[in-house]
């Protein structure tokens, strides 16, 4: 700590870091021009920076420069179970390999406070037309998960520093938002910006409340939980004034749909944003956290709101405690955090958006940035006209509306909204149409309640609304089976089958196998689509059916008025159902009594949680990077979900052959997301997505999609696991070429695990999204960026070839990649090492995150076991 700077903050018995005065030192003046992401990431250095290099990394900030790294040490790591149970295995086999060395495993626990929360493991096998469907869910997700709830509850035990909790609560991001940020940390008698990682793309929902929130892979998680700095340069700061105020009946999700595309536009990836002016003050907290949220649907890194009375409403209206409030307050005005003092912040670029000019959204039918006014439905092909054939289900059918996702169901208006439009049906005998598989998961406990306190709740239940889980579904692809009669017709039919859901990501291939397509909307449009039935609906024109005096219904006669959601939501959203839900769920039972052996006793048969291979084998030999040969030639926009799935495990495919070998009935494969802890399976899931479009495989002169790959020199096109597998057995190093924007999405650590695994050493690609750039790096894998202009295509690149990089791997320095064709022509082409950072050079150098914390505990002096 840099005592020089540590002062009594005004009015409490805490200090502070007198960020200000270390700034003002430096260049006079330069405080007030500062933007609110600089003057945070300025007091973690002043708070935790070594002396020696804190003014020059200040002066990084100031001068807006990008010449040397600076450290962050993010106050806290928040996990959902999937990738934190991922990297609680990672630690629990770094024990084993500490203790294999002689070290004493017991001492290896996460620095920093890790929250993992258990919500990512649930399907929804039981739609919300199941009175029961939130027991027999919960009752199916417990049977499936034994093992991996089994090392959960070992970690909290066995590791210091871990608090979990169990399924059934809520998602984390918005048990982040509604509970566990307090903003303003009091520890240790200094008061200071409580600032987090979180291995889930969406960690940015809680940036609404000025939090710096940056969610990243697993692996960078246990870089930070194990206390190491996350070494950044200086981001791209962009402010983003919002003009304007929305019209009516437009929703929150209407709201970030259009700033999607328009952020999409301008180009904002890897860039932290500041939203600011008179359309930001007029959206409420919950408004805010919609449009922090699908940060990573625009690119940004981080989506931020300055602190402000909205802020401190809402900390009051979700049942932090009085003290909390004031400190925020306190501190915000007093160290430069407040609103209103963040005036006259300069930022390097300025964009304006004008929220008046936002219509009725949607976004589809693959990407959340491909925005589609309702009005444009039938221009743009989605509606259209259709016929209803009794006993069969129509064209677009939708067979999943799903009110589900961080995004919206943190924002009590939209929820409200949605109840309301249900009410409106109900009372003019709409039904929801009988192949809908609907579901409502609220991220929060208490969204139950405010929706009976309004006499709500049955009006969406009567629609086959009722609450299925509070956990991540739907969006996250676990949408749990169909009905076998209808998965039957689609397939018999082949129909072109659709979801429609209040995400924030519908990827081809994410939300249902047999899904073809999906949409994004707001929670009242999910409702409409349940009703209509179909995309080929025209949701504003067509009408739902006819009222007792024969006039057609539209949209129009169901939407509520914003002033009745308004009033519905002032009357019936309360403090005191946030502290029901959130103090039984955080309040202490006392310290455990029960002891467990540091070192887990890992099942042989478990097909969820398995000791990780990364000290053994290939992983502990040497990276050539000579003679790679291609696992895939790929084009652009190459997602986490294509690397590896999340949704459900069908028995034909690699992993479920595996499964099945184990003995697991096909009932209870799960996700390929909750195996992620045993690399036998998610090695299987590698590139396992059936919207593959490998370059490679093409049969009968056309590339054919799906999880494919072609062996070479033989040429034998197969699926993609057995040429993984082939490869495997011949110590065959390997690459990827792709496009621009590869990684894109979730931050899926095995994206990047599932490749190196099978001998990737190297991938190449025309850019690299943020998060899975660093798990590659993670992992030992290179990243290496073609020079503008210079692609796969302009280098006839087919796959037949092998590949070589030369040169000395420095922070972004020139590699020369060779490309040997396969008729003994060499070319050579310069590339930039994507190694953007000499502590990445270092992780990289190690073999990875986990390898490079073995290397420097073991050469610490309290390594030995006592």
């Amino acid at each position: 700590m840099n005592t020089a700077y540590r002062k009594n903050l005004p009015g409490t018995n805490l200090d502070y870091f007198d960020t200000r005065a270390a700034i003002e030192a430096i260049q006079p003046g330069a405080w007030e021009t500062l933007p609110y992401t600089s003057r945070v990431h300025a007091e973690n250095l002043v708070r935790r920076c070594d002396p020696a290099i804190l003014n020059d990394c200040l002066k990084q900030i100031i001068e807006v420069k990008r010449e040397r790294d600076f450290p962050w040490f993010p106050a806290r790591v928040v996990c959902h179970d999937i990738l934190g149970q991922t990297a609680l295995v990672d630690l629990a086999g770094l024990r084993d390999a500490i203790a294999d060395q002689g070290g004493d495993p017991a001492k290896v626990n996460p620095v920093v406070p890790v929250q993992l929360i258990v919500d990512h493991s649930l399907a929804v096998e039981c739609g919300g037309y199941d009175p029961q469907a939130f027991e027999k869910n919960r009752a199916i997700e417990d049977r499936r998960n034994e093992d991996r709830f089994h090392f959960i509850d070992w970690t909290k035990l066995a590791f210091k520093n871990v608090d979990v909790i169990p399924a059934g609560n809520g998602i984390m991001h918005q048990i982040n938002l509604e509970k566990m940020s307090p903003v303003i940390h009091a520890q240790d008698g200094v008061a200071f910006p409580d600032t987090l990682v979180g291995t889930d793309s969406h960690t940015p929902h809680v940036d609404a409340l000025g939090v710096i929130a940056v969610g990243v892979g697993g692996l960078e998680a246990e870089n930070v939980m194990l206390g190491r700095a996350s070494w950044m340069r200086l981001p791209e700061i962009v402010g983003v004034e919002l003009s304007g105020k929305r019209q009516p009946g437009i929703t929150a999700t209407d709201i970030v749909l259009a700033l999607t595309e328009f952020l999409r536009k301008s180009k904002v990836v890897g860039a932290y944003l500041e939203f600011y002016g008179e359309g930001a003050l007029s959206l409420t907290l919950g408004d805010r956290a919609t449009i922090s949220n699908m940060a990573p649907e625009y690119g940004a890194t981080a989506a931020m709101f300055s602190i402000d009375q909205q802020t401190l409403d809402y900390l009051r209206l979700t049942g932090r405690s009085d003290e909390n409030v004031k400190l925020v307050e306190t501190y915000a005005k007093e160290a430069g955090l407040w609103s209103d003092t963040l005036k006259n912040a300069q930022y390097e670029r300025g964009l304006t958006f004008d929220l008046s000019t936002v219509v009725r959204n949607m976004a589809g039918p693959s990407n959340p940035h491909a925005r589609v006014a309702t009005t444009d439905l039938a221009a743009k092909g989605i509606a259209g006209k259709w016929e209803q054939v009794p006993g069969q289900m129509p064209d677009g059918a939708v067979i999943i509306a799903a009110i589900t996702s961080c995004t919206n169901t943190s924002n009590p208006r939209n929820v409200i909204a949605a109840a309301l439009l249900a009410r409106n049906a109900n009372k003019l005998g709409l039904t929801r149409k009988p192949w809908v598989k609907s579901s409502l998961a609220p991220g929060s406990k208490t969204v139950e309640l405010y929706l009976e306190e309004a006499g709500l709740k049955q009006e969406l239940e009567n629609l086959g609304f009722g609450i299925v889980a509070f956990a991540c579904t739907t969006c996250n692809g676990m949408s749990g089976a169909l009905d076998p009669k209808i998965q039957q017709e689609i397939i018999d039919r082949d129909l072109y089958a659709t979801a429609v859901l209040s995400g924030n990501r519908n990827f081809d291939g994410r939300i249902h196998p047999y899904a073809k397509q999906a949409f994004l909307a707001s929670p009242p449009l999910v409702v409409a689509y349940a009703l209509a039935g179909t995309v080929r609906f025209d949701i504003e024109k067509d009408s739902f059916g006819t009222d007792a005096n024969g006039k057609p219904i539209m949209l129009k006669d169901l939407w509520p008025s914003d002033e009745e959601i308004d009033a519905i939501v002032k009357s019936s959203v309360k403090p005191e159902q946030f502290r029901n839900v959130y103090i039984p769920m955080f309040e202490r039972k006392g310290e455990a009594t029960e002891s467990v052996s540091p070192l887990y006793n890992w099942r042989p048969q478990s097909t969820y949680i398995r000791r990780p291979p990364y000290w053994e084998g290939a992983l502990a030999g040497e990276r050539s990077l000579k003679g790679m040969r291609p696992l895939a030639v790929l084009g652009d926009n190459i997602t986490t979900d294509h690397l590896s799935p999340s949704n459900a495990i069908l028995l034909d495919s690699a992993a479920g052959e595996y499964l099945a070998k184990m003995g697991l009935p096909e009932e209870d494969f799960n996700s390929y997301a909750t195996h992620r802890g045993d690399h036998l399976t998610a090695l299987r899931a590698t590139f396992a997505n059936p919207t593959l479009m490998n370059e490679m495989a093409v049969v009968d002169g056309k590339v054919k999609k799906g999880s494919l790959a072609r062996i070479e020199p033989e040429g034998e096109v197969t699926r993609m696991w057995e040429a993984i597998e082939t490869y495997m057995e011949r110590k065959q190093p390997l690459i990827i070429i792709a496009g621009a924007d590869y990684g894109q999405g979730s931050s899926r650590d095995w994206a990047a695990k599932g490749v190196r695994l099978a001998g990737v050493e190297a991938i190449v690609a025309e850019g690299f999204e943020r998060i899975h750039r660093t798990n590659l790096i993670g992992m030992g894998v290179l990243p290496l960026e073609f020079k503008p202009g210079v692609n796969r295509l302009s280098l006839n690149i087919d796959g037949t070839e092998t590949f070589d990089v030369i040169g000395e791997r420095k922070p972004r320095a020139d590699l020369t990649l060779v490309i040997n064709r396969k008729n003994g022509e060499r070319v050579e082409v310069q590339v930039t090492c994507r190694l953007d950072t000499a502590e990445e050079v270092s992780i990289y150098d190690a073999g990875g995150v986990l390898q490079r914390f073995a290397q420097d505990f073991l050469a610490s002096s309290d390594a030995k076991a006592a």
